[in-house]
């Protein structure tokens, strides 16, 4: 028989807990204190423990590795309504075998139950050698960003790589600089490569290394930045801009272990951790031949996404409150007003325009409170950013080639949908005004009025 204890002051989702975990070979006891559940573990033998945070009295964590000592070793499934980063990679340091953040569905927890209860006790918890540092932290309590807060917690506790994927601006460099601060590599270098930003001629040897005389400009020999990682951590932005030469040298690396310098014999040996990051499909580019699927995997072997701002907007008053906070000692106060416009807006460049709207705000402020008068216009990118529409288009190109085995008027077919939907959408934008339409769609007003009069366009 396994017992599950269960510690949430919460009596309905304790009530509920229960009622899904217990079952046959299984029982459950319930328990509304950290002390209580001390208490009943040291008389009661535990096999598995769900352990809410935010107890009255002392909180889960403070808790977490007695409850493990008073069991045995048994496993703690955290849970919280109210994660942050920080208590994520606690719980991870202190030895949790799961993290759930609230709400959660029964049948997760019951299936984390299984997975617990069929294995043997957790190893002893690593303890992290740096102590956390107070720099920039990722921020959010949507259920997105609770996610990415247990997967980056569970990667600081690997040495696996990680690919780290979202659009541009939505902060994939935090989550790689969170994983090295929060990991045990935290006293080694962190070396950024910003990869889009090297001439693809020279990145070879700026990643790699380059002995003396190996081309014409090499006057002196350099070590790369990947040896100038160490034993810390290589973060590779924008890793899809890599290319072939270079990406069949990084397989090798990943794969291996080594590289050869430009020009040289001598072979190096990798000891960092690589994380990698991009904000295209790297599966499309696959696909389509420009990006190497076997490197593909070797990035890949623990992925993280960062959502979009516009899919975590609970998140932007937090995000914008510790902005502020950052821009000035002072803490700007900011009006309900301009947060509720802050909330407003689609902030197609994410996290990075939320930064530079409150950096020009505050400015305008001048020490007062934050007005959405100061707040500079709209991003005017509104559109889908250009790898969500390629998957749009993609999974319409799907549903269309399913349909018939060797269509013949695609190009047609797409054209008819997709031109009378710009073409109304920018009239509706314009206000009706077909000239400044036919300036924004880059096409002369007689052309424009053929095409609405060719697609029943009433104008």
């Amino acid at each position: 028989m396994s017992r599950i204890l269960i510690v949430d002051d919460d009596e309905a989702i304790a009530w509920a807990l229960s009622r899904a975990l217990a079952g046959p070979g299984r029982e459950t006891v319930s328990v509304a204190s950290a002390e209580e559940a001390l208490e009943r573990a040291r008389r009661i033998s535990f096999n598995l423990v769900f352990l809410d945070i935010r107890l009255p009295g002392q909180d889960g964590l403070a808790v977490l590795q007695a409850l493990r000592s008073l069991t045995g070793g048994a496993p703690v499934v955290v849970m919280t309504g109210h994660g942050t980063l920080q208590t994520a990679v606690r719980a991870v340091e202190e030895g949790s075998f799961d993290y759930l953040s609230k709400p959660f569905d029964l049948d997760v927890a019951l299936a984390c139950a299984e997975r617990a209860l069929a294995r043997q006790p957790c190893s002893e918890p690593r303890r992290q050698s740096a102590a956390v540092s107070d720099a920039p932290d990722l921020t959010g309590s949507s259920a997105g960003m609770q996610e990415v807060f247990k997967r980056v917690a569970l990667a600081t506790a690997s040495a696996a790589t990680v690919l780290v994927t979202g659009e541009s601006g939505t902060g994939k460099e935090l989550v790689a600089r969170a994983i090295h601060r929060h990991g045990p590599r935290a006293a080694e270098p962190f070396v950024p490569v910003h990869v889009a930003a090297l001439n693809p001629g020279v990145l070879e040897s700026e990643l790699f290394g380059h002995e003396r005389g190996a081309f014409t400009s090499a006057t002196q020999s350099s070590p790369g930045l990947l040896s100038l990682a160490g034993k810390g951590t290589i973060f590779l932005d924008e890793v899809a801009e890599i290319p072939p030469s270079a990406q069949v040298k990084l397989l090798r690396v990943l794969e291996q272990g080594t590289w050869n310098p430009v020009g040289s014999a001598r072979e190096q040996r990798l000891e960092a951790r690589v994380v990698a990051a991009t904000h295209q499909n790297l599966e499309r580019l696959c696909a389509e031949g420009r990006f190497r699927e076997d490197l593909f995997f070797r990035l890949n072997v623990f992925g993280i996404h960062l959502p979009p701002l516009r899919e975590r907007k609970e998140d932007i008053c937090a995000l914008a409150t510790d902005i502020v906070s950052r821009l000035d000692p002072r803490c700007l106060p900011m009006a309900a007003e301009t947060l509720a416009a802050l909330e407003a807006r689609a902030w197609a460049g994410n996290i990075r325009e939320l930064r530079n709207a409150l950096e020009h705000a505050a400015i305008l402020a001048r020490g007062g409170p934050i007005l959405p008068a100061h707040l500079p216009p709209p991003s005017r990118r509104e559109t889908p950013p250009p790898d969500e529409l390629r998957e749009a288009i993609g999974r319409w190109l799907d549903d269309a080639i399913g349909r018939e085995d060797d269509p013949r008027d695609l190009w047609e077919r797409f054209t008819g949908i997709a031109e009378p939907a710009i073409i109304d959408d920018v009239l509706r934008r314009t206000g009706g005004n077909r000239l400044k339409a036919a300036q924004w769609l880059g096409i002369n007003r007689s052309t424009l009025r053929r095409k609405i009069s060719d697609g029943g366009e009433a104008g």
